[in-house]
């Protein structure tokens, strides 16, 4: 009898190590996944004053675009927290994806073999990101799921893990563009 409990007693040990050592593991993860996003955040806002300063001459008239993409780099370089970091990430995005757009009105960018070499270089810098924020969330999943499910949630609620946040997509990159696919009538 006395065997048959110590037996019990070292296999929910060792367990609750293997748990402990998992959570551990799969925190080390979710913050390397950051370092790997932080490093690719780094570049694009190395090329973003670049980028700026080559197509400024060029878009007069798109002042306001310029200038959130800038904002939007400066708050990320100095947001306080990985929170405020994200958001400001977010804005990024959104303004590099108005500011691509933007670019394709004038003629003169699209020609420009600098500006073409930075968009070439921030278009593989986006990809990247992305596929940073993937590999990131599915480290924050599998920490996630660690820390809530039975029975690794004692480990996880006793020695103070907690659930990691996802880098998610910005609110107005949720909504699906309204698309017109009806055809009018040919003009006479």
């Amino acid at each position: 009898m006395g065997l048959v409990f110590f037996l019990i007693i070292v296999a929910l040990a060792g367990w609750g190590v293997v748990a402990y050592n998992r959570l551990v593991s799969l925190r080390n993860q979710v913050d390397n996944a950051w370092r790997q996003i932080d490093v690719q955040l780094k570049r694009r806002h190395d090329l973003i004053p670049n980028l700026v300063e080559a197509v400024k001459g060029y878009m007069q008239f798109e002042r306001d675009t310029l200038t959130q993409v800038v904002e939007a780099r400066a708050k990320a370089v100095s947001a306080p927290d990985q929170a405020s970091r994200m958001a400001a990430e977010n804005q990024i995005t959104t303004g590099l994806g108005k500011l691509l757009a933007v670019m394709e009105n004038y003629p003169q960018l699209k020609s420009d073999e600098n500006v073409l070499k930075l968009q070439e270089e921030l278009t593989t810098t986006e990809n990247q990101i992305a596929f940073s924020r993937q590999a990131y969330n599915d480290v924050v999943l599998e920490l996630n799921n660690a820390t809530e499910t039975f029975p690794s949630n004692f480990i996880a609620n006793n020695f103070g893990f907690k659930k990691a946040e996802y880098f998610k997509v910005a609110p107005e990159d949720q909504t699906l563009p309204k698309v017109d696919l009806t055809m009018s009538a040919p003009r006479a």
